[in-house]
C-alpha cells in the first residue's frame, strides 16, 4: 500500500490576537505591596474586559483546533497531521464552514472593537489603561488569520541530482519514517476506540455509577467516524468498530440506567472487546 494515495499532510494555522498584556508597572506595584520580589509572579491585564466578542473568537478557534485533530492522525512533524482521502471531502466541507463562521465573529469583534476600546479606557482604571496597547483598527484586522496547508505525503520521487548512494540513504530513510508514522497513526486509532470502549466498561460495570448521555454518543460518533480514519483498511479495526458500534453503542443511556441487567450484559461485552483490541494493538507493534 503507498500511503501517498491514501492520504494527505495537514497542517492548521490559526493566528489571533489574545487580548492580554503583561504590566511591568502593575506587577511591580502589587510585589511591594506584599513586599516580594518581581519574580514571584506576574500581572498580566485583560484589556478589554467585560467583552463577549473576542471570547466567542477564541471559543470557536478552540473548537475548531479540537475537530482537526479529531478528524486527522498523528505524522512525524510537529503541527503536521495526516488526513486520510477517504475523510477529505467530508472534513473540508466541515473545515469551510467553521472558518466562514470563525470569520464572521471577527468580522463582529472587529466592528465592535473602537467601542470595546472605549469601554476599556472606562474600566481600567489607575494607569492600567495605556493607548500603545492597542493596534488600531487596521492593525487589529491583520492579527487575525486561519489557513489549512495541505501537503501529498512524501514519495521516494525526487526531482534533483543526487550521487546514487546519498539518494539511497535518503529514499531508505524516508521509507523507514513513513512506515512508523503509519503505524503511530494506526495505533492513534486503536488508542482512540480502546479509550471509549474503556469508559463504558467502566462505568456500567458499577452499578451505582453516574454517567452521562456523552459516554454512549461519543462512542457512537467515533464509530461513526472511523471508517474515513481508517486509511490501511484494516479489517480488525473495522470489526471492532462494528462490534462497538451494534453491541454499545446502539443502546440508549437510559436504556442503559433503567435496566440492571442490560447495563451489565454492556459491561461485560465492553470488557471482552478490550480483550481483542489488547490482542490486534499488540500486533501493530
Amino acid at each position: 500500500m503507498k500511503l501517498s494515495d491514501k492520504a494527505l499532510l495537514v497542517n492548521l494555522s490559526i493566528s489571533q490576537w489574545m487580548g492580554k498584556k503583561y504590566d511591568k508597572t502593575a506587577t511591580k506595584t502589587l510585589a511591594d505591596a506584599y513586599g516580594a520580589i518581581t519574580a514571584v509572579g506576574r500581572f498580566n491585564k485583560t484589556l478589554l474586559p467585560l467583552n463577549n466578542a473576542l471570547d466567542a473568537v477564541h471559543k470557536k478557534a478552540a473548537f475548531i483546533r479540537q475537530e482537526f485533530y479529531k478528524n486527522t492522525l498523528p505524522w512525524a512533524m510537529e503541527g503536521t497531521m495526516m488526513l486520510p482521502t477517504t475523510n477529505y471531502l467530508a472534513f473540508m466541507n466541515q473545515f469551510r464552514q467553521y472558518r466562514d463562521e470563525w470569520t464572521a465573529l471577527v468580522d463582529k469583534f472587529i466592528t465592535d472593537y473602537p467601542y470595546l476600546r472605549g469601554e476599556a479606557q472606562r474600566l481600567l482604571p489607575n494607569g492600567l489603561y495605556r493607548d500603545a496597547d492597542y493596534p488600531s483598527v487596521t492593525e487589529m484586522r491583520r492579527k487575525f488569520s486561519m489557513d489549512l496547508s495541505i501537503y501529498p505525503v512524501p514519495t521516494n520521487d525526487f526531482r534533483v541530482e543526487i550521487a546514487d548512494a546519498e539518494l539511497a540513504s535518503i529514499h531508505k530513510d524516508i521509507e523507514v519514517r513513513v512506515r512508523n508514522s503509519m503505524q503511530t497513526a494506526m495505533k492513534d486509532v486503536w488508542a482512540r476506540l480502546y479509550e471509549r470502549v474503556e469508559a463504558m466498561a467502566e462505568k456500567l460495570s458499577d452499578p451505582s455509577a453516574i454517567f452521562r448521555d456523552s459516554l454512549v454518543e461519543n462512542a457512537r460518533e467515533l464509530c461513526d467516524l472511523l471508517p474515513r480514519l481508517n486509511f490501511s483498511d484494516d479489517p480488525d479495526l473495522e470489526a471492532v468498530r462494528l462490534a462497538v458500534q451494534t453491541k454499545l453503542a446502539s443502546h440508549h443511556p437510559d436504556a442503559l440506567r433503567n435496566n440492571p441487567h442490560l447495563r451489565q450484559s454492556v459491561a461485560t461485552e465492553a470488557k471482552d472487546l478490550m480483550a481483542k483490541m489488547n490482542i490486534f494493538a499488540a500486533a501493530i507493534d
